[in-house]
């Protein structure tokens, strides 16, 4: 028995649902798909096609709660035991998708991670610095993600059971700056429950264009200070705030501070072109970083 569990917010999900559905059929599965959707603006009547399939709901709320309070929520509302989380932005490579999650219910208490992907062909100039990041960072193969099994874990494709969910949830309290699952990951290792990690990947269909996902990790890097400074993670945990540490150690953030307000608007120009370097990306968060701790 299986929930399938999916936030949305402005995407249309329908074709991902109508795939899922057709795949728990094959399956003989016995299923439930929730689609829950965070007070978006776009998309509505488009995804209340989704009601029509057996089994499967979509509903929206009537205020935006965030991306940590959805996927509790969506836990609250599964009726079975086992919980697949997938964001609405992605979409799964192989046919027989579920069945590969399916395989890995039994009763060991751990989360499986299936990975993700994104398509090979470039897409337009101003999304390359997503796509490059995604590519590079992200769409790990599954030996590279076993050697560092809960960093290299991303909330947008895993099965967990209801009972392991229990026990660490989404933390509700954290402002909704992304990193939540860099939080989710930590207290999972905390918690000694193992991330097992599949062949199972999906594509990340969501890219927005590099300015926005400029701005997003800015959000990002605000995050994580604030999951740093409250001890929620250990500073060496994600190697931005670990290197921060010994910027820190030396009394250079201030330096490098100034250094990042004035050299921005290079570091803008490169990151938008047609060959943004990561490099140049991490540089920048690192820049970034110590300005705000440096208030």
């Amino acid at each position: 028995m299986l929930s399938i569990l999916i936030p949305v917010y402005n995407y249309n999900v329908s074709s991902l649902v109508e795939t899922l559905y057709n795949q728990a059929l094959e399956s003989n599965v016995i299923f439930e798909i929730i689609c829950l959707d965070d007070c978006s603006q776009h998309f509505l009547s488009e995804n209340q096609k989704i009601n029509q399939l057996q089994n499967c709901n979509y509903s929206v709320l009537e205020q935006n709660i965030g991306r940590s309070a959805i996927r509790n929520l969506l836990a609250k509302k599964a009726t079975f035991e086992n919980l697949l989380f997938l964001d609405a932005d992605t979409f799964p490579v192989i046919q027989n998708f579920l069945s590969t999650y399916i395989s890995q219910i039994n009763q060991n208490e751990k989360v499986a991670y299936g990975g993700i992907l994104y398509e090979s062909k470039k897409p337009k100039d101003d999304q390359l610095l997503r796509w490059f990041y995604g590519t590079e960072r992200e769409a790990l193969s599954t030996a590279d993600r076993i050697k560092n099994p809960y960093i290299s874990f991303l909330t947008l494709n895993f099965l967990i059971s209801k009972s392991v969910f229990k026990k660490v949830t989404f933390n509700e309290k954290i402002p909704n700056l992304r990193h939540e699952d860099t939080l989710f990951s930590f207290e999972l290792k905390l918690a000694k429950i193992e991330i097992i990690h599949i062949e199972n990947p999906v594509f990340h269909l969501g890219i927005e264009n590099s300015e926005t996902f400029l701005i997003k990790s800015e959000e990002a890097v605000v995050g994580l200070k604030n999951l740093v400074d409250s001890n929620l993670i250990s500073s060496d945990y994600v190697k931005l705030s670990y290197y921060y540490q010994i910027i820190k150690k030396y009394y250079l953030q201030s330096v490098i501070a100034f250094g990042f307000k004035i050299s921005k608007p290079l570091f803008l120009r490169q990151l938008l072109s047609k060959k943004p370097s990561l490099l140049l990306f991490d540089l920048y968060r690192l820049g970034y970083y110590c300005t705000i701790k440096s208030k």
